[in-house]
């Protein structure tokens, strides 16, 4: 009898669900973020097929299952001039997952000669801050250090935002601004960052720089 190959072979799921490899599997993110350790996308109908076996085998975890959460409140947002970075497949994967709000006041101030938003790493001080998360792969993570200019420009840190719609609190990368001139700590705090907003503080483009 011929052989069928790897590439034929598949498995029910309920001979793989109490197995090692499986237990073992990286916690796998849903669109809409909750955690579980379901084979996701890889399924087909009531088999689990090769390119789920050549995961176990082989290590090749979707990036699906490296998502991360990040906490974009100014130019990132939707609407604001460079929302579109998040949008390109190219940087790598951001998908939408809810407006948020920090739990603690943080100053976010517009600074510099391009009118950049800024927010200050100093927690307890301004206003809580409206913003949105997005999970990422690495790719984008990586693609988003760079564009923050990080960690020079900004420097990427955690804090917890308040996500809607849901009620514990739910730690994300961010980036701040820890080293600054002494005077953007006098400069005006918003809470809700606009580039076209109340306080005329245009943002300029970088390609007009």
């Amino acid at each position: 009898m011929p052989s069928r190959g790897l590439g034929a072979l598949a498995f029910k799921p309920s001979s793989l669900k109490h197995s090692a490899f499986f237990t073992h599997l990286p916690l796998h993110l849903t669109p809409s973020g909750t955690e579980n350790r379901t084979p996701g996308p890889w399924t087909s109908g009531p088999t689990v097929r090769w390119n789920y076996l050549s995961c176990i085998l082989f290590g090749r975890i979707p990036s699906s299952s490296r998502l991360v959460p990040v906490f974009v409140y100014g130019t990132l947002k939707t609407g604001q001039p460079n929302h579109q970075v998040l949008l390109d497949g190219t940087h790598g994967h951001a998908a939408f997952r809810g407006r948020a709000c920090t739990l603690e006041p943080y100053p976010l101030v517009i600074a510099g000669e391009h009118n950049i938003p800024r927010l200050l790493n100093l927690p307890g001080r301004g206003h809580r801050v409206a913003g949105e998360v997005y999970q990422v792969d690495e790719r984008m993570l990586r693609f988003l250090d760079e564009f923050e200019g990080c960690p020079d420009m900004y420097q990427r840190t955690r804090l917890h935002v308040a996500l809607e719609g849901t009620r514990a609190p739910l730690e994300c990368f961010v980036y701040t601004t820890a080293t600054y001139p002494p005077e953007w700590v006098h400069l005006p705090y918003l809470d809700d960052y606009d580039s076209q907003g109340k306080h005329g503080l245009r943002y300029n483009p970088r390609e007009n720089r």
